[in-house]
């Protein structure tokens, strides 16, 4: 084999080497890219979902206190009624008391 033939077999094969070491660099770093995008995409998921959350119990606490304040008034209202109905009949109660005891 002529010297000529073995230097273009050795420079042939430098540069398949060169060129494997290349794809293999950018393998790498395209697999590291997309790792990095991967787990950007997640982070933003999470956060999205955090926040939507969080204004989800926002909403939920203000319903609640809404309905809380609703309630508040109307068993007010219901013991004003009742407190009324009472004091009505307390007076008929003491009246019939009164009409017995003078009945007697």
């Amino acid at each position: 084999m002529s010297f000529e033939a073995i230097t273009s077999i050795s420079q042939a094969e430098d540069a398949a080497k060169t060129a494997v070491s290349y794809a293999q660099t950018q393998a790498k770093q395209m697999l590291a890219d997309a790792e990095a995008a991967g787990k950007k995409m997640i982070d933003d998921a999470v956060k999205k979902a955090e926040t939507e959350l969080e204004e989800l119990k926002k909403q939920s606490g203000e319903k609640s206190s809404a309905a809380a304040e609703e309630l508040g008034k109307a068993t007010e209202q219901q013991k004003a009624e009742l407190r009324s109905l009472a004091g009505s009949r307390l007076e008929e109660a003491a009246n019939l008391v009164v009409e017995r005891i003078v009945s007697s």
